[in-house]
């Protein structure tokens, strides 16, 4: 004669679903974990319009976790993180852009010349002398970025400094090429300090027949009378 089963043994012959809530177990999608992860970071795409990529990934990994919760619904949980994830990395994909190009519009002072530093480096291999573009430039006024070298400031509080055009040598005080230096002589009532970040700064720019010397560096040929600091 059969033995019936007890109750027990007959409630854990059912499937996953079938099981109460005590005993059933759900994975946290990773999907929604990175979004949430890459939201948080996403946050620094409001200062740098290089690091937009990482709203989009917490944007594109909330909609694979929604995707993966929808088609494994008694396997995995995480909606509130994927919305959290999602949610931001929106917010951020459409704010961080249209900040950085409502800056990129207005921030360029009336009367000056919008240029970069690539017009005043001279080639790899070549001989680092000014360039035609910047001997062009000479005399004019315009409108450039970049980051204080943090030897080149005589005090805290300076009015002059050479300007860099990358974040590396900015920190790491190294000695730049000629033509990767600005020497630049605030003219407003702004002083400068030791600082990790960008500037802005508009001026009159000129190119020196002969190495400039400046403290704690080489020299520089280039020097921008600047009347805007920020």
């Amino acid at each position: 004669m059969l033995k019936p089963e007890s109750h027990n043994e007959a409630f854990f012959q059912g499937t996953a679903e079938d099981l109460p809530d005590e005993f059933s177990y759900k994975a946290l999608s990773r999907a929604a974990i990175l979004s949430v992860f890459f939201g948080g970071f996403g946050l620094l795409a409001w200062f740098s319009p290089l690091l937009t990529v990482l709203p989009f990934l917490a944007t594109l990994f909330a909609g694979l976790a929604f995707y993966n919760l929808k088609k494994y619904p008694a396997e995995l949980t995480g909606k509130l993180w994927a919305t959290i994830g999602g949610v931001l990395g929106s917010i951020l994909l459409v704010g961080a852009p249209a900040k950085h190009a409502y800056i990129y519009l207005t921030e360029v002072p009336e009367g000056y010349e919008r240029i970069s530093f690539a017009a005043l480096k001279s080639p790899m291999g070549a001989p680092d002398v000014p360039t035609i573009e910047a001997m062009k430039l000479s005399g004019k006024k315009i409108f450039l970025k970049g980051y204080i070298h943090p030897t080149s400031l005589a005090s805290m509080s300076s009015k002059t400094f050479v300007l860099v055009p990358d974040w590396a040598t900015c920190c790491f005080g190294t000695q730049p090429p000629l033509t990767h230096m600005i020497e630049v002589r605030l003219v407003n009532d702004k002083f400068a300090s030791r600082s990790y970040r960008q500037h802005s700064l508009a001026g009159t720019f000129e190119v020196m027949p002969q190495i400039k010397q400046v403290d704690g560096l080489t020299g520089v040929y280039y020097v921008l009378e600047a009347e805007h600091f920020q």
